[in-house]
Order: structure tokens, then sequence, then C-alpha cells
């Protein structure tokens, strides 16, 4: 049975591929190209600044994205010499004076650090030839303080013009609320001192999203972008929209999402609500969120690729997961990652010497929703906030090994030789590299729409830590997956857990290898397989 979006029901056909010593293999054989039309994509997150650099300057720019393609997607699935992500997600590419861009001082335009809005539309061209979507950071929830709304809304406050619309674009008070961050603006000129509401930065004064200008102006420029050729958008900060009040922000985002669904019907919508699960799955009423619960070096996935959670508990969460959220919403897509530009990278503390960071990266890549991979973290990169604590160092420069001038974002510290596990031009000629390894797991993923798009059924495997798995069905086609987390080879006899017949292996990856004889399944340590 299938709870999604019906969607074209095209399968991949697969053979399977022997492995080459030690080495990792996808089995991967004779494909259709046509992938499933819908939502369901790999996305890959990119902090342009720091990603490639086209012009020399030491900044990375979409010019530099643009030329990078070819590694994400080279628009042949099979040719196994891209990583095959469908989906790009951009940190924000609009003006602003800081170097992450949190801090929009013009909502219509490409930073000019970053080039052009030509090039902005050149690279969508190019991203459609390859079948990639690209979603933006929309930062609704503040502006920059050189925002011209902000210095207008300034200076009427200044004048005593309160009849002047952009004084009241901002959450502006004359008493201090508590339970919010209020900074000093300005006194109106009979002697009343006005606070605005900012709880990020001083630089960064939050809107009021109850104002009907202010939320016209938010409908035009999301019309402008997803006219521009965007796929959607990714929300920042969605509990800082009223802070403390999740209703009213759940009701805001219901409202943003049917003004972008009016516009473009099939829009894709993500949120940062970086909460408990519990509040998590709430926001899932108006728009998709980020799996929270699943990243960093305390969630599911570390957990389950070190071996401190058994497989079986890792399946049931992500069971249980699905079922709540579609229970809140049926059309809802699970986004799961492992770290992304606000927290220390994953390889910090999941070693790819050990085989931690591919296990990590199966669990969640194999797993229902489209996983976000953060730039940099197929090929084991390192960063932490550091003694410092500048996030600057968890969103250093792209790794390619070549002659890429792009240089680590301004505020970082972070030493190079804690760099470990190489570029990517070195990994490439590396059967068992990591790299690889994440192009063999997409593969796989993307030749069986089951895992995206099916209902969860948990397979009972739990007298075993290192083993387990899930029956995933979607639209009456049915695979399971199964993962060994530990270093010895694993032999069931699937009979014993399910009555559903197994005859295919669809394919695997790892470390090792996975046999089917029978209903006898064995799987290599640190390997995954697929079924049918």
């Amino acid at each position: 049975m299938s709870v999604y979006r019906k969607a074209k029901n095209i399968f991949i056909l697969f053979a399977l591929i022997v492995l080459t010593g030690c080495g990792l293999k996808a089995a991967v054989g004779e494909s259709v190209t046509e992938p499933v039309k819908d939502n369901y994509r790999t996305y890959y997150q990119i902090f342009v600044g720091a990603f490639s650099d086209s012009n020399k300057d030491g900044i990375g720019d979409l010019g530099g994205v643009t030329k990078r393609l070819d590694y994400l997607n080279d628009g042949s699935p099979n040719s196994g010499k891209s990583l095959g992500i469908d989906g790009i997600w951009f940190l924000p590419v609009m003006p602003s004076p800081s170097y992450h861009k949190y801090d929009v001082t013009n909502y219509r335009d490409i930073d000019r650090q970053y080039g052009t809005m030509a090039d902005f539309e050149n690279l969508i061209a190019e991203s459609n030839k390859r079948g990639i979507a690209v979603i933006i950071d929309l930062v609704i929830n503040h502006t920059s303080s050189q925002h011209p709304w902000f210095v207008n809304a300034r200076n009427a406050v200044r004048n005593g013009d309160f009849d002047d619309p952009f004084a009241k674009y901002y959450a502006l008070e004359t008493e201090i609320s508590t339970g919010k961050t209020w900074r000093r603006f300005e006194i109106s000129p009979d002697g009343t001192q006005y606070y605005y509401e900012a709880n990020f930065a001083d630089n960064m004064p939050e809107l009021d999203l109850d104002n009907p200008e202010v939320r016209r102006e938010i409908t035009e420029i999301v019309q402008f972008w997803l006219d521009k050729g965007v796929a959607g958008f990714r929300l920042d900060a969605v509990k800082y929209f009223y802070l403390g009040e999740d209703s009213r922000n759940i009701q805001f985002l219901k409202w943003f999402n049917d003004e972008c669904k009016r516009i473009k019907d099939d829009v894709y919508i993500v949120a940062e609500n970086w909460s408990g699960t519990v509040s998590v799955q709430n926001y899932y009423e108006a728009v998709n969120c980020f799996d929270f619960s699943m990243s960093g070096s305390d969630g599911h996935i570390y957990y389950t690729a070190q071996g401190i959670e058994s497989v079986t508990e890792f399946v049931q969460h992500l069971a249980s997961y699905q079922k709540q959220v579609l229970n809140k919403n049926p059309q809802a897509i699970m986004n799961p990652f492992i770290s992304n530009h606000d927290m220390d990278r994953a390889a910090g503390y999941l070693s790819v010497e050990e085989y931690r960071m591919h296990m990590a990266a199966n669990l969640y890549i194999l797993s229902c929703g489209n996983p976000f991979i953060y730039y940099g973290e197929e090929i084991g990169m390192r960063g932490s906030r550091g003694s410092e604590q500048t996030d600057a160092n968890r969103r250093l420069a792209m790794l390619w090994g070549d002659r890429d001038t792009v240089r680590d974002p301004r505020g970082s510290t972070y030493n190079i030789k804690n760099q470990i596990n190489g570029t990517v031009k070195s990994q490439m000629r590396k059967n068992n590299s990591l790299v690889n390894h994440y192009k063999n797991v997409i593969k796989l993923r993307n030749a069986n729409p089951e895992i995206a798009r099916g209902a969860i059924e948990v397979l009972d495997f739990s007298q075993y830590t290192a083993f387990g798995g899930f029956v995933s069905d979607y639209e009456g086609s049915v695979i399971a997956v199964f993962h060994n987390t530990g270093e010895n080879d694993i032999t069931v006899d699937l009979e014993n857990y399910t009555d559903i017949g197994f005859s295919v292996v669809r394919g695997y990856a790892g470390k090792g290898k996975s046999t089917l004889n029978g209903n006898i399944l064995t799987v290599s340590g640190y390997t995954s397989v697929i079924l049918k």
C-alpha cells in the first residue's frame, strides 16, 4: 500500500555485479534512465561561497557550481562518474553584508560575490538538463539591518511618521516583553523609546509576519524565484517566526505553503525547526521538516552506525516517525541527514577508516524520504566550531584536490592538517573510497523507488545489535533493506522473520557483499543489501 502521492511507477532493472577484492560495489546493471516524476530526490546542500571558485577571487560562486555539475550529476544515471544526486539546496544566495548571507538586503537579486542573475539562470538551465531540482534558502524570519525596509522603518520612527508602511514591517515595541531579545531602535519625536525584536543578532531585525504588506512582499518574492525556475524553498528558523508560539508558526506556514502551491502546485518546501521530535512532527501539518532526531553526534544515525543502538531500534524509530508524520500530513516527505552547516561535520565523530561513515550513509540514504548530503560529507571532510566557537569552521572550502582557488570563509580557524580523508580527486581513483561508496548507495536508492516512497514495516531482529532491516511497500511493489553495522558476516533464515518471499538481490553496498540462497541471507560486515 502507499500513502504517498501517486506517481508513474517506473522501475529500474538490476543485475548483480560481483565485488572486486574488498572494494565496495552497488549491484547496478542495465537500467531505465527515466526517474519517477515526483518530489522525492537525493539532495546535496551547498554553501556557494566555499564550494568552487570560477573567477579566481578565492570566493565560491555560481559559475563554480555550474562547472562542477557533472561531478554532482552528469545526466547519465549509469555512467558511474558522478555522485548521482538529483536535488540541490543552496544556502542563501541573495545580497548580504555577511559571509553566510543569512541577513538579506535584497530578496530579488544575487549577491555580487556569487555572480549575477544571469549566472543563476544559467545554473538553473544546466541543472534542468541533468534532472536536478534546485531549492534555495529563503530567510523571512528576519532581514539585514541594512535592508532598505529597515532603514526606512528607522527613518519613519525617528521622524514620527507612523503612517509610513515600513514603520510597520518589523516587530517593534515600546515596552520589552520577556522570552524574546529586544534591541534599542529609535526614539520618536515625543521621546518614546522603541525596540525591535532580534533573537539572533542585532543586525537581524525580525519581520512582523502578521502585517498584510509583509505577507504581500513574501508572496511576490516567492513568485519571483519560482519564475526563475527554482523548485522550492528551504525555510530558515521557522520556530522563531512567533517565538514560543508553535501554533501561530504552523498557521503562518500553512499560509505560506498555500501561497506557494497557488503559484506552483508541485513546489517543494522543507523547514528548519531545530526542536524535539514531537514539535517537529506537529510542524509537518504545514510543511516538510528536517529530521533532527536522526542527525549529529547524539542522533539515531550516529548511535546505530557506532553499534550503540541496534539496527532494529533504528528501524523502529524510522517506522514510528514515518507513521506519526503521515498521521499529521499524508503527503509529507521525511528529510533525514547526518549534519549541516550549523553542526560539526560527521567525519569528525564517525570514522571513515573503520567504515562507520559508510554505514551512516547507508542508514539514512537507504531510508524513506529525501536524504540531504552536506557538501564534502561524501569525501569525509571534517570541521568543528572548536575553542573559537566559529561556525565558519563547519563551512570550509570543498577539497577538490585540483587547481580550484576557493578558500575557507572568513573567520575560519580550522587546521588543514585535520583533513585526513583526502580530496575528491584522490578518492575518485580508489574503488573503495568514501566518495565511490556514496555514488553506489545513491545509485541503489535511485534504482529502487520503493525505498524513498514506501510504507515501512519493521522486521524484528532484536536478538542482534548489528543486524536488522525493514520491508517497504510502494504501490504493491515490495523490497527489503537490511544493514549489517558490525564487522562479522551474518547469516539468517528470512523465513523465521517474514512470510514475504524474496528471490532477487537488487544490490548491496559496503565493505563486503551479500548472497541469497533460497531463504538464507548472508550479509558481510559493514554492508547493506536490498532484496526484492
